[in-house]
């Protein structure tokens, strides 16, 4: 049987989500403050495209200034929105809940403690999505561009309690978010979250800075140096904190954590150049936010990684200099080029 779902935030990620469970069947409403892309998905619907058959959905969507005359009765509310935007928007989502409803964290970064103050732990559940870039550039029309499951078995969708029980709840909604890729429930919502975090941290700020795609950073030497160096400190900080961080991109935390070995660096170095020299120009989350000129989840994201290690002894200069020049360009007194990959890891004394 269909579910009542809410989503606060109908950006990249909800919109996507959204569809997909819309056109299995939920009563899908989407609460956004943009106004644009509401009246679209109102008047046109939502078209999806990405690695499956495009398709069109047309979930409700409601102004934010409207979302106060909403019902109270979802059974299940995503919060979607950008991280920063994670407390209010959780409140939002509890308010409409029904009385057995949960709130569930669909984002990136560190959101369910954010959530869990203000829902309560027993009324939150964590969604980590692994491998998964989609954009919204136009209002209403939602593009997913990394290829779907990976072709190797992945499952995209890790839902996870924070006390790490395998519940009912946890089951059904990996089973609701099967429809749009594989899912599974996990017992390490934090290690696996840390693992996310990682992947996030070795690239989005690369793109951030650089304005490259994924695919030309590797190609570059420069840029696959920062990246080993992003992803080594946050594996390190993750490490220390006594998290069960999964592999992530590629290769096993412990092996991202040893890139100061030689032997390890030019092992992961191969893993990370490319094989075909044709570079991929799609844009993750924090590129997109840069070219909109939105605020970035830098703070969240690297500056996170930066925060946890300084408190558990960590060093982390390159994740440090890659917040401060994230911040640069964010603030307009850098533009994004390649050059600022270089300014990063001198500034960072590497």
């Amino acid at each position: 049987m269909g579910k009542r779902l809410l989503f606060v935030g109908a950006g990249a990620i909800g919109s996507y989500l959204g569809a997909f469970l819309s056109r299995a069947g939920h009563d899908v409403t989407l609460v956004d403050p943009w106004a644009e892309q509401v009246e679209t998905i109102r008047q046109r619907g939502l078209s999806v495209t990405g690695p499956h058959e495009p398709f069109e959905a047309r979930p409700t969507a409601v102004h934010l200034n409207e979302a106060a005359r909403l019902p109270r009765d979802y059974e299940i509310a995503f919060v979607a929105m950008k991280v920063y935007d994670t407390a209010w928007a959780a409140q939002l989502a509890l308010r409409h809940l029904a009385p057995d409803g949960y709130v569930v964290a669909a984002q990136n970064c560190w959101p369910d403690p954010v959530v869990a103050a203000v829902t309560g732990a027993p009324r939150a559940v964590g969604l980590v999505m692994s491998k998964i870039g989609v954009a919204l550039w136009k209002p209403g029309q939602v593009e997913r561009g990394m290829d779907k499951g990976q072709g190797r078995g992945h499952d995209v969708f890790r839902v996870g309690e924070h006390d790490g029980r395998t519940t009912p709840r946890a089951t059904e909604l990996a089973q609701m978010l099967s429809v749009i890729d594989g899912a599974q429930v996990t017992d390490n919502l934090w290690g696996e979250r840390w693992a996310k975090l990682c992947a996030n941290a070795m690239g989005n700020p690369v793109q951030a800075m650089s304005g490259l795609g994924s695919l030309e950073i590797a190609a570059s030497e420069v840029g696959r140096a920062i990246t080993i160096h992003l992803a080594g400190e946050s594996a390190r900080v993750g490490r220390a904190l006594g998290y069960r961080v999964p592999k992530f991109n590629g290769a096993a935390a412990e092996q991202w954590a040893d890139a100061d070995r030689r032997e390890t660096w030019e092992v992961l170095d191969r893993m990370l150049t490319p094989a075909s020299a044709t570079p991929r120009n799609w844009r993750a989350s924090m590129a997109q936010d840069v070219a909109k000129g939105r605020p970035t989840e830098i703070d969240h994201m690297n500056g996170y990684v930066v925060a946890q290690g300084r408190e558990h002894g960590v060093p982390t200069p390159v994740s440090a200099a890659a917040v401060e020049v994230v911040h640069e360009v964010e603030d307009g007194r850098r533009r994004p080029e390649p050059q600022n990959i270089g300014l990063v890891l001198r500034r960072a004394g590497v």
